[in-house]
Parts: C-alpha cells; structure tokens; sequence
C-alpha cells in the first residue's frame, strides 16, 4: 500500500496548494451537490453531505457556495444534474485503475478518459476488471505536528479505526467505510482536528514501476485528476517517493 498512501498524501498536499487557485472547489461543490440530491439537505441525517461540507470548510470554501451547492442539490435552486459513474482501466505496466466520475455529460466523460488513457500508455477495461484489486476504506488525514502519535493511535483504536500508520507530515487512520463518520465525530467530539476524511479504494497488492513506466503513470494520475469531472482516482502502483515528490 506504500505507492498509493504516498501518492495519497502528495494529492493531498497539492489540493490544498490548489485550492487558492479555486481547482479544487469544482470537485467539491459538485460532490456536495450529488449527496444533498441523494441523501437530502440534513447533515445529521446525511453523513456523506455532512463530510462533503466539512471537507470544503476545510478547503475555505465559503458559506455561501456550500449553501448553494445544497440547494440546488436538492432542487431548490436551479442547478446542473450530475451522474456519477465509475471507469475501470490499465495504466502502464498494468497498474490497477479505479476512477470515479461526476459529470453532467456522459459523453464527453467517456471520450476523455479513453483519450487520457491511451495518451499515457493505458487502456479501458471492463466493468469489474479491477475493482477486486481494491478494498473500500474510510480516511482520515491529522497532520502528525499537532498530537503525539501513541496517543493518537489510542483514540483512534477507542473511536473504532482499523488501522493507523505515519507516512510523511500525516497520520493515516483507516476505518471500514461504513466507520468513517462515526470515527471522525469520535475524534472531533475529542478536540482533535481533522485535515481530511474521505471514502478510499485501498489496493491489495501493488505494481512496483520505475523509469519511463513510472514518469508515464504520474503524468497519467496528474492529467486524470486535473479533469473537471474526474472526482478521483485509485491506482496500485508503487513508485518510490523522491520520483513521486521530483514529478510534482
């Protein structure tokens, strides 16, 4: 899992240097858009909106623009309809590809992740070619400058996590994607505060690449994820950190 959770924490570090810029709030709006539609206004009573919310707080989202991503989920407000619906594919060296999409045309959607892929040295796959690469997990990101780790690992363990590793500037606590509400309020009842804390694909085993393979894998992850639709993309390379850190 070393190539993906690295990966994870670099994306991470570059959302949050993008989200000046406003790249990342696209993504964040619609996805606050989909789960109002789908689950209703109430954050209470619509975990999946309430952790879109919070995570576009944590971007500096304004108030305004989460108030009417809402509304125009929910119909209140008139608003694009968005489907979201989910590739699978090949990267080079045969990586594992789990991407999700948010778009209000399928079309175009499709049409431009074939081209992403084939432009890089991938290739769409069928409907379950790769999803059994990967297990659903809930993610929680605390920068590892604000607690001591084993205390930390304590909490996280008593409010119901499954796994908690340190990689970077970052603890990982891992849940059942079931959890991963109920753990984060765990947390922040406690007075820990959250960086990040999303639904994951985790992969099972991973494809060590290196050389040309893993310069085309990286310029393939940053164009796919620099889509406007693309919501995000789950991949089982493992390529070593400095190569990761140099491509950025």
């Amino acid at each position: 899992m070393s190539g993906h959770s690295k990966w994870a924490n670099i994306k991470f570090r570059k959302e949050r240097q993008d989200a000046a810029k406003g790249k990342i709030f696209t993504k964040l709006i619609k996805e606050i858009t989909v789960a109002a539609r789908s689950g209703g206004k109430d954050l209470e009573a619509n975990p999946r909106l309430r952790t879109a919310v919070q995570n576009a707080k944590a971007q500096n989202m304004p108030a305004k623009n989460i108030e009417n991503a809402i509304l125009k989920g929910t119909g209140e407000l008139p608003g694009v309809t968005y489907e979201e619906i989910t590739f699978e594919g090949y990267g080079p060296g045969g990586v594992a590809l789990y991407i999700l999409v948010t778009t209000d045309n399928r079309n175009r959607s499709v049409a431009e992740i074939r081209y992403l892929l084939n432009k890089y040295g991938g290739n769409l796959g069928e409907s379950g070619s790769v999803s059994w690469v990967f297990e659903k997990k809930g993610l929680i990101l605390i920068s590892n400058e604000s607690y001591p780790e084993e205390e930390l690992m304590l909490k996280a363990i008593d409010g119901g996590a499954d796994d908690f590793k340190v990689e970077g500037e970052y603890y990982e606590i891992y849940t059942q994607f079931e959890q991963l509400n109920n753990v984060r309020f765990f947390l922040e009842n406690d007075g820990m505060n959250i960086e990040n804390a999303e639904l994951t694909m985790v992969p099972q085993n991973t494809v060590p690449l290196d050389g040309k393979q893993a310069e085309q894998m990286l310029k393939l992850m940053d164009a796919l994820e620099d889509s406007e639709d693309v919501q995000n993309v789950f991949a089982n390379f493992d390529i070593d950190e400095e190569i990761m850190v140099k491509m950025q």
